[in-house]
Parts: structure tokens; C-alpha cells; sequence
């Protein structure tokens, strides 16, 4: 069982890491959406996702790992998570103590990484709720007559027709 506890910090470590590197890239994302950039959004959300591969990569080996340690010890599946297994390493107090440290630094970063991505998706959401609101205004600019001119009879004169609106239906 100390190999595969070796095997469970050596990618803990690793997916430790990698979630380090997203951190500066989600970052990046947040400056290039308030910039709207869009050419840039595409090539940062491209390395995102190369990171994020890496990291399902790695969580893949981390659940087989696990998998085989519940083996082991005898546990069932649902049982066994990564807090569970450091109170089971009362006499490894090496590994206890390795695994509680990336533990708490995984938790931390994914919370800085939750953060960042919530940032993210609020100002999205804003970029897309000012196009659409655009959107309404040029379509409400060009559906209006063009003359608020009204006479005694409370008639409109010189008004023009209404266009066909801001899309054509004719394909």
C-alpha cells in the first residue's frame, strides 16, 4: 500500500502544479474579456483547455490509485475519499502529513481557480447582456419612422413605411 500511497502524492503533486499554471492563464482570460478581445479569448481558452486535458489526464490516474487503495484496505467505494485516507495514515505520519498539505493546497487553489472562473462568467454575462441590449436598440432605431411630426388631427405626416426589421426572413 506505500507504493500506491507514493503513486497518490507523486499526482496530487503533479495536478497540484498544473492547477498552479491555470491560475496566471484564468487571469489572463478575465483582462482579455474586459478588453473584448475576442481573437485572444479563443487563443487563451485554447491553452486553458490544454491545461485542463493535463488535468483530467492526471485525475483519471488519481481515481484508478484510489480505486486500487480501497482494494486494499478493504473499503467500499463511496467510503474512501482524499480526507478519509489521511485519518487512515495515523502510522505513516510522513504521508499523513504530505497528502493533508496537498490536500489543503488543492483546496485553496481550486477555490482561487472558482473565484476567478465565477469573475469570469459574471462578465461574460454582462458582455452579453450589452450586445443583446444593442441588439433591441438598433432594431427598435430601425423599426420607428423616421418622422415624430404630428398635425392637428393627431395624424402623423411624413411619416415613412416600417422597414422589415433588423433580419430578413427571406432566404
Amino acid at each position: 500500500m506505500a507504493s500506491l500511497i507514493d503513486e497518490l502524492i507523486s499526482i496530487l503533486q503533479k495536478e497540484y502544479e498544473i492547477y498552479q499554471q491555470l491560475i496566471p492563464i484564468v487571469e489572463e482570460k478575465t483582462l482579455v474579456i474586459v478588453q473584448n478581445d475576442i481573437t485572444a479569448l479563443q487563443v487563451i481558452t485554447g491553452r486553458e483547455q490544454d491545461v485542463v486535458d493535463q488535468i483530467n489526464v492526471l485525475e483519471h490516474k488519481r481515481e484508478d490509485v484510489m480505486a486500487n487503495i480501497k482494494i486494499v484496505i478493504g473499503s467500499k467505494a463511496e467510503d474512501l475519499n482524499l480526507n478519509t485516507l489521511i485519518q487512515l495514515l495515523v502510522k505513516q505520519p510522513k504521508e499523513q502529513k504530505a497528502l493533508s498539505i496537498l490536500h489543503d493546497n488543492l483546496k485553496k487553489t481550486i477555490q482561487r481557480l472558482v473565484e476567478i472562473n465565477d469573475r469570469n462568467k459574471s462578465l461574460i454575462q454582462q458582455s452579453l447582456e450589452m450586445i443583446e441590449f444593442n441588439m433591441n436598440f438598433i432594431q427598435s432605431t430601425r423599426m420607428s419612422p423616421g418622422n415624430n411630426t404630428y398635425n392637428k388631427g393627431a395624424a402623423q405626416y411624413g411619416a415613412q413605411a416600417f422597414g422589415t426589421g433588423m433580419f430578413d426572413a427571406k432566404q
